[in-house]
């Protein structure tokens, strides 16, 4: 009755590792991303560290305490946003930090966190049963679902903000062209979740629901935003 084997596969849950070669494939691909961040780390300097300690942090804390008590979501935020995009560019220019590129990563960040929200929504009552303290379980289903739809339209306002403030070019308002899926999403989340698996297409994937509709969305603005920051570079190279 795990709820991740109700969706899908599940190496422990269905047999196909053993505990003891579970652990030793995470401990494996654990010290590979440990070398090569500590590769990266002698490469541009020991001011790396400073993303190296907290993404091991994040990495070893997530699943407990940190989902536990309704940190998961907003670790999804730090992790996705400012530590992987902001980091990355830290990286790749030699150790220079951009405040600018942090917050313009928050852009992309709350796409997987609604995503996140969707999931946690979805197992709600099965999280609360483990008492694990997810945000959806801590202001209900109702508020969560609101929280997406909010989330969503934060994504707009930031994009305008940082192209009204010139931190990015116009060419990242083909987001825009997201709008119709918007408003098919968010009639979706404006109601709430069925107890049983709809019929057809609707219920595809159950239990997993509210998930698959803030995926869905997040894809469509994702891909456009990514496409819109390859145009301004193109723009800002050849015109």
């Amino acid at each position: 009755n795990y709820f991740r084997a109700l969706y899908g596969p599940h190496p422990l849950e269905n047999g196909f590792l053993t505990k003891n070669r579970f652990i030793t494939y995470i401990v494996v691909t654990g010290l590979l991303a440990l070398m090569a961040g500590l590769a990266i780390t002698y490469l541009v300097g020991l001011q790396t560290l400073w993303l190296l300690i907290p993404g091991l942090f994040f990495l070893l804390f997530y699943t407990w305490p940190l989902k536990y008590y309704g940190l998961g979501e907003i670790s999804v935020v730090l992790v996705w946003g400012p530590l992987m995009i902001g980091g990355s560019y830290f990286v790749v220019t030699g150790g220079e930090w951009s405040s600018w590129v942090a917050l313009v990563s928050l852009v992309y960040a709350l796409g997987p966190t609604t995503v996140l929200l969707g999931k946690h929504a979805d197992k709600l009552e099965a999280d609360k049963a483990k008492n694990i303290h997810t945000i959806p379980v801590l202001i209900g289903e109702k508020a969560s679902r609101y929280s997406i739809i909010v989330l969503w339209v934060i994504q707009y306002a930031l994009v305008a903000f940082f192209v009204i403030m010139g931190q990015l070019g116009p060419a990242v308002l083909l987001v825009l062209l997201s709008i119709p899926k918007f408003i098919q999403m968010s009639k979706v989340m404006a109601k709430k979740r069925p107890l049983v698996a709809p019929d057809g297409k609707e219920g595809a994937g159950w239990p997993l629901y509210l998930v698959s509709r803030a995926f869905v969305f997040n894809r469509s603005f994702g891909t456009l935003f990514l496409l819109g920051l390859i145009a301004d570079i193109i723009i800002l190279k050849f015109f």
